[in-house]
Formats: C-alpha cells, structure tokens, sequence
C-alpha cells in the first residue's frame, strides 16, 4: 500500500520566490534565512517521495472572490505557475498525479468531507516557493521537480475558514485515503502558509516570535489540543494572515501517531526566522517512526 512517510511545514513567502528568481540569496538580508533550508534540501534527495500531497492556499489566482472552495484538490496532469500579476515565476510546470489524486478525492468524500474537484488551475507562490525551498532553484525550461505533486487549496482568505479542528480531521481522512492506494509509493504531505504576520491596519508588521515556537511545539507534543484552538486565537496573537497556519493541522493529522499506537513523528528539523519581507519564516519536518 502507499504511506505517508514524512510531513514537512514551511511558510511561503511570495517575497522568498521573489529573492530566488532575483539571485538574491546570498545578501545580508536572504541569506540567514536560506541557509535554514540547507539541511532540508539535503533532506529532500536523502528521503525523495514519490509523490508530494502540497496543502497550501490559493491568492486570489485560481480563485476570485466570485467563487471560492475551501478544500480543492488538483487532479489535473499538470499545473502552470500562475502570473500574479507581475508573470509567473520562472519555474517548472508541476506535474501532477491524477491517479492518486482522483482515488484521495474519492476516499475522503466518502469520509464525509466535501472537496472541489479542479481539473484545471495555475498554482500561485503558495505552492511554488516551498517547492523552491525545499528542492532549490530550477531551469523553468530544462528543469523539472523532484517528483508529482497534488495541490490542495484551502480557504484562509475569505471567512468563514474552516477550523483548526476540521482541517485536522481532514489530515487524517487523507492518511486512511493515501494508505487505501493499491500501489507501493512514499507520500510526504506538506503544509504550508504563516507564521505569524498581518499585511494591513493597524496591527499591520506583527510578528509574534513567542507565540509561533509555542505554536511550533504544540504542533509537534500535542497536535490534538492545538486543533481546538478557535479562530480568534490565531487572529490575535498571530495576526489576521496568521490564520493560514491551520493548513499546517491538515499535514499533521495525517501522520501516523494521531491514531495509533505509534510514537511522536521524529524531529528531522527545525528552523525558525524573522523576518522575511513582514513576515515570521517557520519550518520543520517530521518523520513517522
């Protein structure tokens, strides 16, 4: 059967992608923060997926304000990078997996979750600056990702978003759906979006170093609790776009100790920086045992 192996959690700043295609890295500014994903570049050819199951949220791109899903999965063979209004990154298509994707899309709206199923869709720097991250730069005309990736776009921009809890259930809907797939591949489930960061009013720059590295450590001791936190919580202490960091709930549920007898996942790494552009940068990776 498939299994999930490893999930990996990362903000995604549109800033970062922006750094990269500008050759910017190795600035003052950049470069402590690149260095932080030098172990997890390493990481991603010592532990290569097969397939990569990327939760990240859409920026107005895919999806106006006229019609906005809160769970879609891709299952489309391949997704552009979208032009967010300045062209598209200079990076490779993404290649998707349509066979596992449709089987996912079955098993867990037959668990009771609803998802929009997208055929066709450019994916935005949500989805292309972890991959970027996390596999390093790549020649958009000669080079390619590592391997398929299934986008899953979340509602974190328009309320009502669905909460910490659901998207934990959802996480773990995903695992009994990956481990349901007839073949023997290596999934790693990403989460991507925040930390801490609001983009406007008042509050406009917060970054909350305290409350994200408690964030960090609930997410991986005790990913049960975190997801009752209720909305107004993120919102205050971690900013109106603080929000996004319940995309990061959907990853976690989906590994192995949430409903069984497993130990807690492994802490291949940790990092934590600020800022980026106005934002707090987190990331960690996990793995099952």
């Amino acid at each position: 059967m498939a299994r999930i192996t490893a999930s990996v959690f990362t903000s995604h700043v549109p800033a970062i992608g922006a750094a990269m295609d500008m050759g910017k890295t190795q600035e003052a500014y950049w470069a402590p923060l690149f260095k932080g994903y030098d172990f997890s570049r390493q990481w991603m050819k010592d532990n290569k997926p097969d397939v990569i199951f990327l939760v990240y949220n859409d920026h107005a791109t895919a999806f106006s304000l006229d019609c906005i899903p809160t769970f879609a999965i891709g299952t489309a063979a391949e997704f552009q990078p979208a032009d967010e209004g300045w062209g598209p990154r200079p990076v490779p298509k993404v290649v998707g997996h349509p066979d596992l994707a449709s089987h996912i899309a079955q098993s867990v709206i037959q668990q009771d979750f609803d998802l929009t199923i997208v055929n066709k869709m450019d994916v935005d720097h949500g989805l292309t600056v972890p991959l970027s991250l996390m596999c390093g730069e790549q020649d958009p005309k000669t080079g390619s990702w590592p391997c398929p990736v299934i986008p899953f776009a979340v509602n974190v921009v328009q309320y009502p978003v669905p909460t910490g809890q659901r998207c934990f259930n959802l996480g773990r809907a995903i695992r009994k759906a990956v481990e349901s797939y007839d073949q023997d591949i290596n999934v790693h489930i990403w989460g991507t979006g925040g930390m801490s960061h609001q983009l406007q009013g008042a509050r406009a720059g917060l970054i909350n170093k305290e409350w994200d590295n408690r964030f960090l450590d609930l997410l991986i001791e005790n990913p049960h609790g975190l997801a009752q936190m209720p909305h107004i919580d993120y919102v205050r202490e971690a900013g109106s776009e603080g929000i996004e960091l319940v995309m990061w709930l959907i990853a976690r549920g989906a590994m192995s100790d949430v409903d069984g007898p497993a130990p807690l996942p492994k802490v291949a790494h940790r990092f934590y920086h600020v800022p980026a552009s106005n934002t707090a940068v987190g990331h960690l990776i996990l793995e099952n045992q």
